[in-house]
Order: structure tokens, then sequence, then C-alpha cells
């Protein structure tokens, strides 16, 4: 099938806007987690305080996902990425307005809500946009976003602390959303509007497609009936087992690395380059490793399965860090499972659109990210209490030690969970 270079270059690049909303999506969230030994310092908070913060930031996020994901298939992704964007982009300015924890744990509930948005409309755009075969990489791609903006957080935020304070650094990083959204505005389209795009490209988009489901705009599956799918079921608890790891990557990594291995934060810090850097490419990896078992002639369930459970063994060796004194094995053991995280993550997300019509994925991401948010919700305050405990008895890093055997056997358990729910892993028949 010919397809139109134009028409591929502008898939393309529509997957590109994705990963720059999704890196500012990171950048916003991964703020106040490096900037947290200069606020606890300031607002006298424990490691309690800051979980319950971080947690009033995954509650919100928690339902956000479920709202903005019935939300975008109802509205469509561009209005909805407009909206999401907009509210996140406030909230994230607004940390610098507040001067106690509750202040913070409010602005971190308003950016929980607008960041839900994110994925559920990055999905449903790449869903609409790319073949089967192309997903799991377009989605690896925006999907590496989220590394590369905690990539660059730890080089940025300790600059703008630096030179301009900390309520400076959460203004510029959350004006940026702004510039994406001007962008997003001028240039998507859907596939249904784009009067460039042919009948045989928009063919070669749903080539992979194994029912006519999806050929002709679908009814509204109800929103209840996607409680009853095994598939829905599949995503939920692969992401319930899973995202919690992720937050803690995120949230907790800049502070182990400067109570363990007294990193100054208000330096750019290498080892977090380093650790996020590896997610990138774990990322893009993890698509293109399931893309190619495809090609090589796997079905897609079996390519998805083989690229998840790949993924999944990656993240296993952080259980080593408890074992090693010196930083850059640890950033080796831990970048190694941040990067199976990230292309478990590319993975996941596509195993909606394999297995669920287009009309039901954002609604399907959304409830499954609400799963996980909710484990993110759990997880801090598993983490607070833990490192609270151990801090009292002079040894934090027994504490730290806990949690990595906890984030090392938790794929293994999601990927048996996931294979045991939708063993074969086949689109459903509605």
């Amino acid at each position: 099938m010919m397809i139109n270079n134009t028409t591929g270059n502008y898939r393309w690049a529509i997957c590109t806007l994705l990963f720059f909303a999704t890196t500012i999506n990171y950048l916003d969230r991964q703020v106040l987690g490096l900037l947290k030994p200069v606020l606890e310092l300031q607002y006298g908070w424990t490691e309690q305080d800051y979980g319950y913060i971080v947690m009033a930031f995954s509650a919100t996020y928690a339902i956000g996902l479920v709202v903005f994901g019935r939300v975008v298939d109802r509205i469509g992704a561009k209005t909805g990425y407009t909206i999401s964007v907009t509210i996140w982009s406030i909230a994230a300015m607004c940390h610098a307005l507040v001067t106690s924890s509750l202040g913070f744990g409010i602005a971190r509930a308003a950016l929980g809500i607008g960041e839900s948005g994110n994925f559920p409309a990055a999905v449903k755009t790449v869903t609409e946009w790319f073949p089967k075969r192309e997903r799991a990489l377009a989605t690896g791609i925006f999907d590496s976003g989220s590394n590369i903006g905690a990539c660059v957080a730890p080089i940025l935020v300790p600059w703008l602390l630096g030179v301009y304070g900390w309520q400076a650094a959460f203004i510029i990083t959350g004006a940026i959303g702004f510039v994406w959204l001007i962008a997003w505005r001028l240039i998507y389209q859907h596939p249904d509007q784009n009067s460039k795009l042919s009948a045989e490209e928009l063919a070669y988009i749903r080539i992979d497609d194994e029912t006519n489901q999806d050929l002709t705009p679908a009814e509204k599956i109800p929103w209840t009936k996607l409680f009853t799918l095994k598939p829905t079921w599949s995503f939920i608890m692969g992401k319930f087992l899973t995202d919690p790891i992720w937050y803690f990557f995120l949230f907790w990594l800049p502070s182990y690395f400067s109570t363990t291995f007294s990193l100054d934060l208000k330096k750019p810090g290498l080892p977090l380059v380093i650790v996020y850097s590896a997610a990138t490419i774990g990322a893009i990896g993890g698509g293109l490793l399931s893309s190619w078992f495809i090609k090589k002639g796997w079905s897609v369930p079996k390519a998805r399965k083989a690229a998840l459970l790949i993924s999944a063994l990656c993240v296993l060796p952080i259980i080593g860090a408890r074992f090693v004194s010196d930083m850059w094995v640890a950033v080796g053991l831990i970048g190694l499972a941040v990067a199976g995280n990230a292309g478990w993550s590319s993975n996941i997300y596509t195993i909606v659109s394999d297995m669920l019509p287009k009309s039901a994925v954002s609604s399907v991401i959304g409830i499954g990210g609400m799963a996980g948010a909710i484990g993110g919700v759990l997880f801090p305050l598993f983490i607070g209490y833990t490192l609270d405990f151990y801090k009292e008895a002079g040894n934090l890093v027994a504490g730290y030690n806990i949690i990595f055997i906890v984030c090392g056997v938790s794929f293994l358990i999601a990927w048996l969970t996931i294979h045991f729910i939708t063993p074969r892993m086949k689109p459903v028949e509605l």
C-alpha cells in the first residue's frame, strides 16, 4: 500500500507533540520532589507530611483519570488536551503562592486533576492515528517524554532555585505548558477532519484492526459495561501493581540520593540525569521491541506479552541496590529498573487498543490509570511510614532497601496477573 509521505510525517509530528506534552507534564510533576529538601527545612515537613502532599496529588489524579478518560472519548483529544493542559499549568504556577503544607496539598491536588488528562488524550490520539503495529513505538516515543521531563528537571530546577528561588521554579516550569498549547491548537486535526488524508492512508492506519468494529463510528459503550470485560481488569491490575513504583522513582529518588550518597540537590544532579535518561531508552526500546517481534511474524498478543516480561525482568535487579555502597553501581541498578519500568509502560498502554474498540480506549485508560493512582495513594503512605520508622532508628538506608524489594517483584506479579486474566489477549466481541 502506497502511503503519502506528507501524511506519514504528519502522524509522527503529532507523536512529537504528544512527547513534548508528556515532557512538560512530568517536568511540572517533578519540581516538588527536587525542592523537597529545601521546602522540608523551611516548613518543617516530616516524611509522612510529604507523603500526604504526594497522596493529595495521587488521589485527585486517580479521580481525574476516570473523568478525563470518559470526557476525551466524548469530546475528542483536541479539546480534552486543551482543558487538561490549561488546568495543570495554572496549578503548577500556583505552587509559588502557597506557604503551608495544606497549601501545597491543595496545589498538588489541582495539579493532579489537570495532569490526569494527558495519558487518556495521548493514547486516544495514538489509537486514532497509528496502526497496531506502530502503536507501541508511538506510545514509547510520547511516553519517553515522562523520562525526559524527569531528566530535564534535575538540571533546570536546581539552576532556577539557585538563581531565582524556589517560587520561580514553579512559575517558569508551569508557564511552559501554555507555549505547547498554542502549537497543539494550531496543528492537531482528527483523521476524519484532515482533508489531505486519502482513503488508502486511512486504511493503512487501520490495517491491523482484526475486526470491522473500528472501521465505522461505533456507539459509545456504557461505562459500567467496561467493568465486565476482562481486558479492562487486565489493564486495571497491571497499572495498580506498577504505577506506584514510577511514583516512587519520581518523588523519592532525589531524596534517596541526597540522604544516602550526600548528593547536593542545589546543583545539577548527574546521577538523576543518568537514571531518567535510561528510562527514555527503555520507553523507546520497549516500543521497538514489540514492534520488532510483530515484524518477525509474531502475533500481536505474543509480542506484547514478551515485551512486558522482558521489561519486568529488567526491574528485578533493583533488589541488589541494598547490597551496594558505591553510588554509581546504585545508579546502574536503578537506571536498569527505571528503563524496565518505562518499557513496561510503552506496552501496557497498547494492550488496551489491542483488545478494545477505539470508542472505549480513553475510558479504559482512565479507569486503569485511576487504579494506578490509587496504588500511588497507598504506596506513599507505606514509604513515608517506613522511612520515618528507620530514620528514627538511625538506619534510613534499611528503609529504602525494603522499598527496593517491593519495587523489584511488583512487575513480575503484574505480568503473571495479566497473563491469568487475559491469557490470549484477543479483541473482545461486543
